[in-house]
């Protein structure tokens, strides 16, 4: 690993902190009211928005009126996207007169763009029109993120009432998380990224020259057809949303997408700001803020070991070249490693930081090909996803999902000692625990069920590009990807087939919506209990025993789950190039 690796992580994480701590403390107060500045501003475009809709900001709901509100608007996006996608060859914004989306893709893309994983079976720039994609798609990057943060704002509230029998209004948390919060910051880094050269334009496509032709008598000779359009606006959002996807197929390896190392660097820091300020909103919301410092460093505690692995793995190359006489050592002519997949202009340290940071929250953007990583490489960010996209995790899920754990943490820890477990002044009661073990288990469920049945039906082994273990991760990251809501792609795995289509549809249904639901509940079930009083006997959260319990947990919980399969995957690749 090189010094520069190791000073870029550093600065990252800095500035993550030292960021998100002011951002967390705004969401708060957004939330509570209390965002003076902004009400002043966006507060009569917010009452234009309740009277247009017939919402009554002061009604609040209950959790399963709540719940039955999310999924009924998430159920509406989930249908216009994919009309817009079936209709787009009729409908306007369509330069390049593209056709209606495949059924099976359209379906696959509109539960993905509903559930914030932002999986993409497709080439942006050659299947979607201009429309569809700031439509369909950009419109849901904002409410499939603002919905994640929706729900932080509603467990919170089930941890601070008493005895009460709502949990806010959906609406109210939706249209705040979306007006306050991500309009703004996508505005300010959608300028950014214009300023430094990516694509923002409603033009279709432009044929330039090319600075070195082709052979005389090869097809398009001095010639090259470039795709254009809305970029800039729809990938700030994408990271802010922790949504992924991109207008091109390539993501953020694409020149158009991410131009420069500023451009590099913002959109890889805006993956990770907004679920670093959430947990500081936690604190601000429950009155505890020192948890919001633990939460921050049980993610970053998981997050930087797993960052300095795969940067590790890829700097030190690919042990089956040297028997061939490839010196891949870093020099002054080269970077050396293993740099298949990556942008020479990007490097080993930020394509290692990306790949962990866009799995780490349930982004998936990436900027380079995780396909061509080393098998320890790549294994980091697939063992990022099975955790539960908890280490940092997507816009709100991230942080709602590392708090069941802490459910699971706290009652464990109870049990040890033999006393009833509380959290944050809640006893913690068998209801709550089974609906924390759904959340938990339910996407574990699928990752590894759907990898069975990909790993044995000719549906499934049909389109696998590469043989043997390194095969079988790639089923494996889809699986995980897909069931977890992360959204990146290991490659090398044709999935536009109707098995793939329906399969890695379902799983991201069941990785959003079963997890929801359950986290609801829990709110609902703790607003209706009373606070008590800590006593001896319970345990503190805010201290560094409590992080270290929470992150014991949950690595030990996917470690127990997900072992058995990287040994069939990446760990035997590895053991295979060093026999």
């Amino acid at each position: 690993m090189t010094a520069s690796t190791l000073l870029l992580d550093a600065v990252y994480f800095a500035l993550l902190i030292a960021l998100g701590v002011p951002l967390g403390r705004y969401v708060a107060r957004v939330f509570a009211g209390e965002a003076r500045v902004a009400q002043r501003i966006l507060g009569p475009l917010e009452r234009v928005l309740y009277r247009l809709s017939g919402v009554r900001p002061d009604e609040e709901m209950g959790w399963k009126r709540y719940a039955l509100s999310l999924l009924a608007f998430n159920l509406l996006g989930l249908l216009a996207v994919y009309a817009l996608e079936r209709l787009q060859g009729l409908l306007p914004l369509n330069p390049t007169g593209m056709g209606a989306v495949p059924s099976p893709v359209a379906f696959n893309t509109a539960v993905s763009f509903a559930t914030n994983t932002n999986w993409q079976s497709y080439g942006g720039e050659t299947t979607m029109s201009h429309l569809t994609q700031m439509l369909a798609l950009t419109v849901q990057n904002f409410v499939s993120a603002a919905t994640g943060i929706a729900l932080v704002a509603a467990l919170a509230r089930g941890f601070v009432r008493k005895s009460a029998e709502t949990i806010g209004n959906f609406w109210v948390d939706l249209t705040r998380s979306t007006l306050y919060v991500l309009l703004p910051l996508s505005l300010v880094l959608a300028v950014f990224l214009v300023s430094q050269g990516v694509v923002q334009t409603f033009n279709g496509s432009v044929t330039v020259a090319t600075l070195d032709p082709a052979a005389p008598g090869a097809p398009g000779v001095g010639h090259q057809t470039l795709a254009l359009g809305p970029v800039a606006s729809q990938l700030a959002i994408k990271q802010l949303g922790t949504n992924g996807g991109g207008f091109y197929n390539v993501n953020s390896a694409h020149p158009f997408e991410n131009p420069t190392a500023w451009s590099n660097f913002l959109e890889l820091f805006a993956i990770l700001i907004i679920p670093a300020a959430l947990c500081f909103t936690w604190g601000a919301l429950v009155k505890h803020k020192r948890l919001g410092w633990v939460l921050i460093g049980v993610m970053a505690g998981i997050l930087i070991p797993l960052v300095l692995v795969a940067s590790s793995a890829e700097q030190a190359g690919n042990p089956a070249l040297r028997p061939m006489g490839v010196d891949d050592a870093a020099s002054v002519a080269q970077s050396g490693g293993n740099m298949e997949g990556k942008e020479v202009r990007f490097g080993i340290g930020s394509s290692a930081l990306w790949a962990a940071a866009t799995t780490a929250a349930s982004n998936g953007s990436v900027n380079s090909m995780h396909d061509s990583y080393m098998p320890l490489g790549g294994m980091a960010p697939l063992w990022l996803m099975q955790l539960g996209e908890v280490v940092f995790g997507g816009v709100g899920s991230g942080l709602y999902g590392l708090l069941m754990f802490a459910i699971i943490a706290v009652f464990l820890a109870g049990l040890m000692v033999g006393r009833t477990p509380e959290f944050l002044g809640k006893k913690l009661e068998a209801f709550e625990m089974k609906m924390a073990a759904l959340v938990v288990l339910l996407p574990s469920m699928a990752v590894l069920i759907g990898t069975a049945i990909g790993s044995l039906v000719p549906q499934g082994t049909g389109t696998v590009l590469n043989p043997g273990a390194h095969g079988f991760s790639e089923i494996l990251y889809a699986f995980s990807s897909t069931s977890n809501n992360n959204g990146s792609a290991f490659a090398g795995l044709g999935v536009t087939n109707v098995f793939y289509s329906a399969a890695l549809g379902l799983c991201m249904l069941f990785g959003r919506y079963w997890v929801i639901v359950p986290v609801l509940a829990v709110a609902g079930a703790l607003a209706r209990k009373n606070l008590v009083p800590a006593t001896a006997g319970t345990l503190p959260s805010d201290t560094p025993l409590f992080a270290l319990l929470l992150a014991g947990t949950v690595l030990l919980v996917g470690a127990l789950t997900f072992v058995p399969a990287l040994a069939l995957g990446p760990i035997v690749e590895h053991l295979q190039l060093h026999p």
